[in-house]
């Protein structure tokens, strides 16, 4: 079990935790050189997905709502740790996974994911005598966040998406 050096010196065994930084942040190694925690970012958030996490960093909880990429955390951001320019056109590479405790995948009806996704990503696919899927179209799939929240079961995860490099011969 892998605990975070600041969790052993306070004596917490807690497993070190996926921390998701604000949209348009770039990779996880140059934000936290960047930003300065001044908490603009926190107060521009329309949405107010965005908190002050450990060690004052901000970081998303999808838990509160989703992200609709206005774009006002980077407009607040005076360090320009958060960028929209060059490379950072894309703001995160997360997608929603639905995992097996999905109520739907357990014989119970239940869309809530579905009626969420406000760019329908998720949809269900009816069975022959059973409850209708749902299956995810990770190509219309943003990371918004906003199927996360309603999941009665929390079920779906938003997850950093590795990209794959085919092996040349």
């Amino acid at each position: 079990m892998a605990i975070s050096r600041r969790g052993f010196l306070r004596g917490h065994r807690d497993r070190l935790q996926v921390v998701q930084f604000p949209p348009w942040s770039g990779g996880p190694d140059d934000f936290p050189d960047r930003c300065t925690r001044c908490g603009d970012c926190v107060k521009a958030c329309p949405t107010a997905i965005l908190i002050a996490g450990d060690g004052g960093f901000p970081m998303v909880d999808f838990g509160r709502g989703e992200c609709i990429f206005c774009g006002d955390c980077v407009t607040a951001c005076r360090a320009r740790a958060l960028r929209r320019d060059g490379e950072s056109q894309t703001p995160w590479n997360l997608k929603a996974a639905i995992g097996d405790a999905c109520v739907a995948r357990q014989a119970v009806e239940c869309r809530v994911c579905g009626e969420a996704c406000p760019v329908a990503a998720i949809r269900f696919r009816p069975t022959i005598g059973g409850i209708a899927q749902p299956q995810l179209d990770s190509a219309l799939c943003t990371g918004c966040g906003a199927c996360h929240a309603p999941c009665p079961v929390g079920a779906v995860r938003l997850t950093e998406q590795t990209k794959q490099v085919e092996a040349r011969q």
